[in-house]
């Protein structure tokens, strides 16, 4: 998870932003809307076609536009239930997106099946550690455990396939998907571990 002064630094460039916004009548599920359509435009648009840096440029700025929704709903006073589950909806749609557009690539022009079942396997699996978290989290129990949340999953493959773009080095690709399947695999039995912890603690009380 980001630390706090890393939260503290990115607040300073997003409060100022998102006042503005506000300013503008701009609603917070307006940003949400537009970052997923951006995010999803961008990596299918370009990854499939084998332009990683442009289209991870594409994918960044929009992530940035979906970023600042929390920020809009804070200074307009309308943050609440509605917007969390609009967010991490559309969440799992952007992955989707970035993910099956890495799969589509190798599944075609990147000639790589292994490497397109990784990609796959990298999505199905986020989405259940996602789902870990909020399934735990309706039966009443905590599960913020794991090294792989969802926005170091999301910088990481980014970063790499955006590098990968821009200096040809395709093998970075790749270690970010064979990587991301590692980390999410530990992850998601983390947290089916500590479940299992705070459910037979709740049994022996």
């Amino acid at each position: 998870m980001l630390g706090i002064h890393a939260r503290t630094q990115i607040n300073k460039v997003t409060e100022p932003v998102a006042r503005t916004l506000a300013g503008w009548g701009v609603t917070p599920d307006a940003l949400t809307i537009v970052g997923t359509i951006g995010v999803a435009g961008g990596a299918l648009g370009f990854y499939p076609r084998g332009h990683f840096f442009v289209g991870t440029l594409v994918i960044t700025a929009f992530v940035f536009s979906d970023m600042l929704d929390g920020a809009v709903a804070r200074v307009r006073g309308t943050s609440g239930p509605w917007g969390a589950f609009l967010d991490s909806t559309l969440d799992r749609v952007g992955d989707g997106a970035v993910f099956g557009a890495l799969a589509l690539w190798y599944a075609g022009r990147g000639d790589d099946l292994v490497l397109c079942a990784v990609a796959i396997y990298d999505l199905v699996a986020g989405a259940v550690t996602s789902y870990a978290k909020a399934r735990a989290e309706s039966l009443g129990m905590t599960c913020n455990v794991g090294i792989a949340e969802r926005g170091e999953r999301l910088l990481a493959i980014l970063v790499l396939t955006g590098l990968s773009g821009l200096f040809g080095v395709g093998v970075l690709r790749d270690i970010g998907l064979w990587g991301l399947a590692v980390a999410t695999t530990v992850t998601v039995g983390q947290r089916m571990a500590e479940v299992r912890r705070q459910s037979r603690a709740l049994a022996a009380t």
